[in-house]
């Protein structure tokens, strides 16, 4: 084991950062390299997903933007003292390559591959660095951007290489879109893990006030938080709309695949999910997304035609209504919509970023 190559993966403990951190561990797993995983206690627990082979090495880690006062005294402690032991476990252990997805626990690891002047990359999900990303931004090699394209400070060049998708994302990867017609047509409303209220607010009223040529076909798929799931439910009942409401759906890659429209929130990993199946969609960013980087991510879809960007203050029940009348009335805007979304999707992304993580370890040699 020891003869070969090291990938440290440095990651915070949500799903953003750890998902493709998941597909490059795996990916280099697949080239022979060990991997090991640095992250908190947090985001150990967000790990369960990532092979066995993988090691995992918890280190001391804090945010400095949540907690009480005794919390945000503390942190700094935290982070150096994680730092250190991160300098420490690389000297024990040399990485070839370090790569960072965001969050604060990732700090240690790129502050040690730093100080040891390791070769290290950062990958950035969103259409805007994340705090820690932009700290590390100017002492990095490589800054791969998940989303194209990309708010980056002054003199950083990003390497455009995709947001990696699930396995089931990839074998729906452009399946053969059917445009809306006389017949039924299916509207996915998808607010991210949790729900989005205002999807639940408004599409439902929007639906209803569909023409009634449109309207009679539409089958809705509904996820809402389980507080809105029985109102949803029976707001739909009531207009006589066949619809499908339920906090999770396990297969979203097939309801995607199986929609003439989807109407989602503009996170990084449903944007890349929408591009690679090829689907048209309305997004709506979250208005209180730091550096409103949703309105970023669903940049790149509205610039090629694929994607209707909706900011929640003009997400009014009769805007919405009109735009899903104006995609489901037409066949030829819809495809349009389709292939446009396609063409931006990038299902090659782990292997772009598997390839980079190569190419830094071979220029280091």
């Amino acid at each position: 084991m020891a003869g070969k190559p090291l990938l440290i993966i440095a990651a915070g403990g949500t799903g953003g950062h750890m998902f493709p951190a998941q597909a490059l561990a795996e990916a280099m797993l697949a080239q022979g390299w060990r991997v090991v995983l640095s992250t908190d206690a947090r985001g150990a627990r967000y790990a369960g997903g990532f092979p066995s082979d993988v090691k995992i090495e918890q280190v001391s880690s804090a945010t400095l933007s949540r907690g009480g006062i005794l919390a945000k005294v503390l942190a700094p402690f935290q982070i150096i003292a994680g730092c250190v032991g991160a300098t420490f476990a690389m000297l024990r252990d040399r990485p070839d390559v370090v790569v960072g997805f965001g969050g604060y626990p990732s700090i240690p690891a790129l502050t040690a591959a730093t100080l040891l002047r390791r070769p290290r990359m950062l990958h950035e999900q969103n259409g805007v660095l994340g705090r820690v990303n932009k700290l590390f931004a100017s002492r990095v090699s490589r800054v791969a951007c998940g989303t194209w394209p990309m708010s980056l400070p002054d003199g950083i060049e990003g390497v455009p290489t995709g947001n990696p998708v699930r396995e089931t994302v990839l074998t729906r990867a452009a399946a053969g879109y059917i445009p809306p017609g006389d017949y039924p047509m299916s509207i996915v409303v998808i607010g991210g893990s949790q729900g989005a209220r205002i999807l639940s607010d408004v599409v439902p009223a929007a639906i209803a006030r569909l023409p009634e040529s449109v309207r009679a076909n539409v089958r809705v798929i509904h996820q809402a938080r389980g507080e809105d799931e029985a109102r949803v439910t029976e707001f739909y009942a009531q207009h006589g709309i066949t619809a499908h409401v339920q906090p999770f759906f396990d297969d979203i890659p097939t309801l995607f695949a199986e929609a003439q429209l989807v109407i989602s929130r503009a996170g990084a990993s449903s944007v890349a999910d929408i591009s690679v199946i090829g689907r048209p969609s309305i997004l709506v960013p979250l208005g209180i997304a730091t550096d409103d980087h949703q309105t970023a991510n669903a940049r790149g879809l509205a610039e090629v035609g694929g994607a209707v960007v909706m900011a929640e203050d003009t997400f009014t029940v009769e805007a919405v209504a009109a735009q899903i009348s104006a995609i489901l009335s037409n066949p030829k805007k819809a495809t349009a919509m389709a292939q446009a979304a396609l063409g931006a999707g990038r299902p090659d992304a782990t292997q772009a970023l598997a390839d980079l993580t190569l190419e830094l370890a071979q220029s280091q040699q």
